[in-house]
């Protein structure tokens, strides 16, 4: 397993965003998640969700779509793990 950042974001309060990633080998296991980098204590302050378009028939687009819980701008990292390849 192996893990990387494929892209980073600011929102502003009560703010969604997707991001669209291209052309990842379909027979991979991904698995995406959205990081602050912004500290706050008491509260979430992201949420997301992954969306998944088998682009052909070995490739793979993900959607993923982050939204701020927060009342003040939040900065943050999309990172994936690739549990096999």
């Amino acid at each position: 397993m192996w893990t990387n950042t494929q892209f980073t974001g600011s929102l502003g309060p009560g703010a969604t965003q997707s991001w669209s990633t291209v052309d990842w080998p379909a027979s991979w296991h991904v698995v995406w998640y959205v990081v602050p980098t912004s500290p706050a204590q008491g509260a979430p302050q992201v949420d997301w969700d992954v969306a998944v378009e088998r682009a052909s028939e070995d490739k793979a687009t993900y959607w993923i779509t982050v939204k701020n819980l927060t009342s003040k701008t939040v900065t943050f990292e999309g990172r994936y793990a690739v549990l096999n390849n």
